[in-house]
């Protein structure tokens, strides 16, 4: 069983533009599909349980990085693009926002008729733990967000946000069927959000007559598990900042990708043709796809494949975005009839990388890089909430300019 843990979620409001919304789709359906073609279904259950994994693949979608918005758009794009085929696939996401999250249960329902799942297990487990969350962990966050994926072995993964008003913060809250062993003693992979202090816990010891006929009696003091929780905390900085990222990572990263040509790795061969800003962005892509949860502890770092909407750390390079996910979905079809040597190019770029770190030593020139992303951000599309990127006036532009970042 994981411990619970806790981390910092600014609240923000606001809605995912068009452009980007049909882009993360593409994309949030192609990294999927392709973890369960090269693994399985379960295994996009339990990275999707992991949070600092879900806030990674978010940000590698061009999300605000940082933000509790991240949740909504992210879930709300793979419902679109995941449940037209999920007979095929084997993954099945219900719930939603608001009224959406009320029609779990019935949903469940439904996948369970489809797929011969007991849809009433399904059901309650999703009502357990919206009661877990909302009712029986009173921390000053109100539910407003509930999404239930399962697959058709039945392992499932519940993802739920509620939000603090008055803190103008987000809390987050991650299962996973598979580490379950109780809805009350320590149930949760992890929860995202502020640590505030001493809550009201429903599951406490010191709580037995308030929750007779709803949870079974907690086998641990509150203090024991407040002290034993996990923090991860997301600045309420916008900005995309040094400390946020590991640095020796996202540099032996661009050195691989940028530094070096493809034509230098015999295994890179099958990926000729995609320019050095191209390779970023797969590089990153294909973390999150390979990467082993460690991976993951800086969320920030993944903002660098497609940037954020609202233009931190740069703007979304549409046209970059658009060559990842043609990529991708040309080495999965191809996958999908035995050919799979694109995928193997794939996989072969992030290892690159993470081999790369052991000797690698970071300039540390953070700024410089940001720049370097903004000012040639109107070449490859750049886009924002805001509008399209710029060119910068009286200074040309070169996508290809060597500057020595790390």
């Amino acid at each position: 069983m994981k411990r619970s843990g806790t981390a910092d979620l600014p609240l923000h409001y606001g809605h995912v533009p068009m452009w980007l919304a049909e882009r993360m789709s593409k994309l949030g359906f192609a990294i999927v599909e392709t973890i369960a073609l090269e693994f399985s279904t379960s295994e996009v259950i339990s990275k999707l349980s992991n949070p600092f994994w879900f806030q990674s693949f978010g940000a590698v979608m061009g999300m605000d990085w940082h933000s509790s918005g991240i949740t909504t758009s992210v879930l709300g794009a793979l419902k679109r693009s995941v449940n037209p085929h999920s007979k095929e696939l084997g993954i099945y996401i219900c719930g939603g926002k608001g009224k959406h999250s009320m029609l779990t249960p019935q949903e469940l329902l439904f996948v369970g008729e489809k797929t011969g799942l007991d849809g009433n297990n399904l059901a309650n487990c999703s009502r357990l733990t919206a009661k877990v969350d909302n009712t029986a962990i009173q921390d000053g966050f109100q539910l407003y967000q509930h999404n239930f994926i399962v697959d058709n072995k039945g392992q499932w993964a519940v993802i739920q946000q509620g939000m603090n008003p008055n803190s103008h913060t987000a809390r987050r809250y991650h299962w996973h069927s598979q580490d379950l062993k109780s809805f009350i003693n320590e149930p949760h992979t992890f929860i995202y959000g502020e640590n505030q202090g001493n809550i009201l816990n429903l599951t406490a010891d010191a709580a037995t007559k308030s929750r007779e006929g709803i949870l079974e009696l907690v086998k641990e003091e509150p203090a024991k598990i407040i002290k034993e929780m996990k923090h991860l905390s997301m600045p309420a900085h916008h900005d995309v900042r040094m400390e946020d990222v590991n640095m020796k990572r996202l540099g032996a990263m661009l050195w691989t990708t940028h530094d070096n040509k493809p034509e230098d790795f015999e295994e890179l061969l099958l990926l000729k043709g995609m320019g050095p800003r191209a390779l970023q962005s797969l590089a990153l892509v294909s973390e999150i796809i390979y990467g082993t949860p460690t991976r993951f502890e800086d969320p920030a770092r993944f903002s660098f494949a497609h940037g954020g909407k609202d233009g931190h750390p740069f703007p979304v390079p549409v046209k970059i975005y658009d060559e990842t996910i043609d990529t991708l979905q040309r080495a999965i079809n191809r996958a999908k009839i035995g050919i799979s040597d694109k995928l193997n190019a794939i996989q072969k770029l992030s290892e690159i990388s993470r081999n790369a770190e052991e000797s690698f030593t970071p300039n540390n020139n953070f700024d410089a890089l940001i720049q370097r992303e903004r000012e040639n951000s109107h070449l490859y599309g750049g886009r924002t909430v805001f509008g399209d990127a710029k060119p910068k006036k009286n200074k040309p532009n070169n996508p290809n300019n060597q500057l020595e970042l790390f």
